[in-house]
């Protein structure tokens, strides 16, 4: 027996314990991110399935590269404009805007792409080459020649849905030059049906320009019909409410006759005769009025004062003669009296002379006035007159203009339907002029030329998508697999499919029995259960649990060995273990150490002896066993009894630490009903066995009893079977003591 080391709590304290929904949490994180090792291994570990998905996609690619029929591609390139060259200078299509946004040519040319992919177009070519009864046509398909009674119309049809099948239509971005391309097994027929797609899409572009003119000229014809018959119809109407009522009108010239109206406020059609001599007779009455007020002024002037003094006498000539000549006679007057006296001859001739001068100067001036006099009241009279008119003609044009509210209405209407008539005409005999001239926006660039070889099969390019799609399928098929493969067959499965905590790994010994490889305390299976128990050791809060049940999904997954091992080495550290065998259906624990079963747990459980009348030895220090005892015939209602809660206590007392060896979960209730008395509960997994369906429901019904589960341990793990796939996560070699070399455990 090996030498006990007595061994010393350590003075840290223990961590806290992980609840398995936090870590199963904190791996979910963990495996959010993408992991590029997983995958890697992922890859290695189905390498082989990877490999012959791709072979079996590259061989399916050959074979049907090889059995395909060679097909040829000829291609044409036109080039969409968004203007055209104007023939005349008011053409005014709306495709010939050059200032068109960048949405707009966007949107155009992908109306041309349509139209280049539409069924009418498709049509226009198979008539254009008569590819309906074109045997050429319907072999380079390599479809069969259709009957000579069939329908032509459904051969049209037929021969377009072909057309537009094999046809390519590429606009590239940031272009006007659209590739034109056909495919068919003859080269000389793709060229030809490309080019002629290429001429007819020209065709129909300048067709449809053409077939909207005739469309407007035809329509811009039957309005004119219908306004030349609204013109006259108003004119006449016009006419006729003039005579009626008596009206009669001056009316300019066509288009001048409505500014006028609208200038001359007269109401439509221009000004009545009427109102034409009111205004002339109103301006002759003013001119008359301001002649009166001279006129009066100047007579006012001279009535009432002297003659010789108004201004309109002394500016008359013959006056002014008379003047001079009085004031000549005063003068030699004024002489003869100082060479004479009065009485003598000379100066009575020139008093006389004198004399006579002031009385024709009287008269003069009389006429004057009198003249002055009589053109006041002329004037005078010629406004009275005038004003009498002007309210005569005033009251005549108040009630013409009662009758011309109707006239007026007619008058706008004519001319409305005249200016729409002369509008119409216009345009009809511009579109006359531009019919038959039509430019297209579209050019051919590069005619397609016969093919010098095939286009299809091309052998590297379906190579390349057989390896895409074969890398695809792959990819897939790992990730479909691995998706649904449950098994738990790493450490890091446990935590990431079980959602427990992984306390411990125990590698698979390929050269001996477990049991052989424990009495080896430096074997890897004996490292591997030193190091869970250095994981039960800080398990809990208050540190390793002194009740632990060890328990697992299924049989033979190693849950006795490890229960053996956990017990055995915790006695090594010089505590004292009890290990109790509490599988009452298939007991094992004696078989171990080669003792008798006749008296163990189950005697306990059947009466009231003490703990220590069943206890056995070990054969190792501080570890003592209690057998299963004879197999009872009903198990589970001895492990559900109080007397098992009795025993458990009585042992607790005893010892530092019991361990119990539990049935498995499935099937049965033992382990569920003894976890809620254990401590803690140790989950025994089995590596590249255990089904995650199984061992999720085991869990299930180990939860519903609300126990401390500490942990999982898997066991049986054998590294070089999954270090080629998790090589990354779990290195396969372990150290071994002595000669400092290696060797796989």
């Amino acid at each position: 027996m090996a030498t006990t080391v007595p061994y010393e709590e350590p003075v840290f304290s223990p961590r806290p314990p992980v609840e398995a929904a936090d870590d199963a949490a904190l791996f979910g994180q963990a495996r959010s991110a993408f992991d590029f090792r997983y995958v890697a291994a992922a890859v290695r570990a189905n390498l082989l399935l990877i490999a012959a998905i791709i072979a079996a996609a590259v061989a399916v690619a050959v074979i049907a590269t090889m059995l395909q029929t060679p097909r040829y591609t000829a291609s044409a390139t036109v080039q969409i404009n968004d203007t055209v060259n104007r023939v005349l200078k008011n053409d005014a299509d709306d495709s010939q805007q050059s200032d068109m946004g960048g949405w707009d040519t966007d949107r155009n040319l992908k109306t041309q792409v349509d139209i280049l992919k539409s069924r009418g177009l498709a049509q226009r070519v198979a008539q254009k080459l008569n590819l309906a009864s074109n045997a050429a046509f319907w072999a380079s398909q390599e479809l069969p020649a259709p009957p000579a009674g069939a329908p032509t119309q459904a051969l049209q049809d037929s021969a377009a849905g072909v057309l537009r099948g094999h046809l390519s239509v590429v606009l590239p971005r940031d272009s006007r030059i659209v590739t034109l391309s056909w495919e068919s097994t003859d080269p000389r027929m793709s060229a030809l049906i490309a080019n002629a797609y290429a001429n007819e899409f020209i065709q129909s572009n300048l067709q449809r320009k053409f077939d909207s003119s005739s469309y407007a000229r035809n329509f811009i014809s039957e309005q004119l019909a219908e306004t030349k018959r609204k013109v006259e119809e108003s004119e006449k109407a016009l006419n006729d409410y003039a005579r009626q009522n008596g009206l009669i009108r001056t009316r300019d010239a066509m288009s001048s006759g409505g500014d006028k109206d609208s200038k001359g406020g007269g109401g439509g059609g221009g000004e009545s005769v009427t109102t034409t001599s009111l205004l002339q007779l109103n301006m002759a009455m003013n001119e008359a009025t301001a002649r009166r007020i001279a006129a009066e002024g100047r007579w006012q002037a001279l009535a009432g004062k002297p003659l010789l003094s108004t201004g309109d006498v002394l500016s008359n000539s013959t006056v002014q003669a008379l003047l001079a000549q009085r004031a000549l006679a005063e003068t030699e007057l004024q002489d003869e009296r100082a060479r004479h006296l009065d009485g003598y001859p000379t100066v009575q001739a020139k008093q006389a002379q004198i004399a006579a001068l002031n009385r024709q100067l009287q008269q003069v001036a009389s006429n004057v006035r009198d003249s002055v006099r009589a053109e006041y009241q002329a004037a005078a009279e010629t406004e009275r007159r005038l004003t009498g008119q002007v309210s005569t003609l005033k009251g005549e044009t108040l009630g013409e203009q009662d009758r011309t509210v109707r006239y007026s209405l007619l008058a706008r209407e004519a001319d409305t339907n005249r200016q729409l008539y002369d509008g119409l005409l216009e345009r009809f005999k511009e579109l006359n002029a531009s019919a038959g001239i039509a430019l297209s926006n579209i050019s051919i660039i590069d005619a397609a030329e016969v093919p010098g070889g095939p286009s299809s099969p091309n052998l590297f390019k379906n190579l390349i998508v057989a390896l895409m799609a074969g890398i695809g399928l792959a990819a897939v098929t790992v990730f479909v697999k691995d998706q649904f493969d449950d098994s738990i067959r790493v450490p890091e499965d446990v935590e990431a499919k079980l959602g427990v905590p992984l306390l411990g790994v125990v590698p698979k010994s390929h050269n001996e029995e477990p049991e052989d490889a424990l009495l080896d305390p430096k074997s890897p299976i004996s490292e591997a259960y030193n190091s869970l128990r250095g994981s039960l050791l800080y398990s809990t809060p208050e540190g390793l649990p002194q009740i632990v049940l060890l328990t697992s999904a299924q049989p033979a997954e190693g849950k006795t060995t490890s229960s053996f091992a956990v017990a055995s080495s915790f006695a090594r550290m010089g505590k004292s273990v009890l290990l109790i065998d509490a599988d009452l259906r298939r007991p094992s624990l004696h078989r171990r150490i080669g003792y008798g079963n006749e008296r163990g747990l189950s005697t306990l459980l059947t009466s009231h002896e003490p703990l220590g009348a069943v206890l056995q030895p070990s054969g190792q220090e501080n570890l003592t066993l209690l057998t299963s005892g004879a197999i009872p015939p009903s198990p589970t209602e001895l492990l559900s009894s109080i007397r098992l809660e009795q025993i458990l206590q009585e042992a607790a007392k005893q010892f530092q630490l019991v361990v119990i060896d539990s049935p498995p979960i499935l099937g049965l209730a033992d382990a569920p009903a003894m976890a809620a008395l254990a401590d803690g509960v140790l989950f025994v997994v089995e590596a590249d066995r255990s089904r995650r369906g199984s061992l999720k429901t085991a869990l299930r019904r180990l939860r519903s009893m609300r126990p401390v589960l500490l942990g999982a341990v898997l066991t049986k793990f054998d590294p070089l079977k999954a270090g080629n796939r998790y090589s990354e996560y779990y290195g396969y070699e372990y150290y071994q003591y002595g000669g400092g070399t290696k060797q796989s455990g």
